[in-house]
């Protein structure tokens, strides 16, 4: 993204090339691109930008873009709040909702919802089913990535007092793991690692042993294995040792081979950034 409510772009690795998907949108006010297996995109933004706060809640919704040259944002006609999980494999979606988007919510409620994308006609949302919910403000939902083959999915429960949970659900049981188990710090969970064992984390671990405020703003780049014990985290980038700044935003490439992030300051918004750089994990 070119800023937050602003233009889609597309990055060539090799020649470094990079390409604008949403310039013929006049006034593109869009928070972030997603790619589908199809090599088309998911768009998530309001409209046209209002303010912040209204734009990134109340009028936040779901767009399809065809990778084809020229092609326009098509409204998927789903309000929804912060990021999507898209499959690595299939057309499947998940995104959560807040009564902001979903006015039938409790007002301090928030559901985490699963849907099939149709591109036999008009791009369209279909099979929504809501997997979890929760009641009150003590998980406040967001969708993150679908893994062993759309079986499981993780979502961050943000908490009270600007703290995080890195979370799993199993979709075929419907049961809900806490990965992280660290309460009273901010775990937001980020990229998959593919063989699904492992999760890319924002993370305020490091303030153990680095002091400064707990949460959302000294966070670094963590690895996390997903196996329940909320044990196995092992820090990737060592920004947030300097003052004022941290990394964010992380990607893990489909072969695993290395992470896309951003270097950011201590004091900016979540998803504001100065760079994007890579991380090698496999020469």
């Amino acid at each position: 993204m070119t800023k937050s409510f602003g233009d889609a772009m597309v990055i060539d690795l090799k020649s470094r090339i990079i390409q604008c998907l949403t310039c013929n949108v006049p006034g593109a006010a869009f928070l972030r691109v997603m790619h589908l297996v199809t090599g088309d995109y998911i768009l998530i933004g309001p409209d046209h930008f209002e303010d912040v706060h209204t734009s990134r809640t109340r009028d936040n919704e779901l767009w399809f873009l065809s990778r084809e040259p020229g092609a326009r944002p098509v409204k998927l006609g789903q309000k929804m709040s912060e990021g999507a999980a898209i499959s690595k494999k299939t057309l499947k979606i998940a995104f959560s909702q807040v009564s902001a988007q979903a006015p039938e919510l409790a007002p301090e409620a928030s559901r985490l919802v699963v849907a099939d994308l149709d591109l036999s006609g008009v791009p369209r949302l279909i099979n929504q089913k809501t997997v979890y919910e929760s009641k009150d403000r003590s998980c406040v939902i967001e969708a993150q990535d679908f893994y062993d083959d759309d079986t499981r999915m993780t979502f961050t429960c943000y908490e009270p007092e600007g703290r995080a949970s890195v979370m799993g659900i199993d979709l075929k049981t419907g049961q809900v793991t806490n990965f992280s188990k660290a309460p009273g710090s901010y775990n937001e969970v980020e990229g998959i690692f593919p063989d699904g064992r492992y999760t890319a984390v924002e993370a305020d671990r490091q303030c153990e042993q680095l002091g400064g405020t707990r949460g959302s703003g000294n966070i670094d780049i963590w690895k996390l294995r997903l196996d329940g014990t909320g044990k196995d985290f092992k820090r990737l980038t060592f920004f947030n040792n300097y003052d004022g700044g941290k990394a964010s935003n992380p990607v893990i490439s489909t072969d695993g081979r290395f992470m896309a992030f951003q270097s950011a300051r201590t004091s900016d918004a979540a998803g504001v950034g100065y760079g994007i750089l890579i991380y090698w994990l496999k020469k």
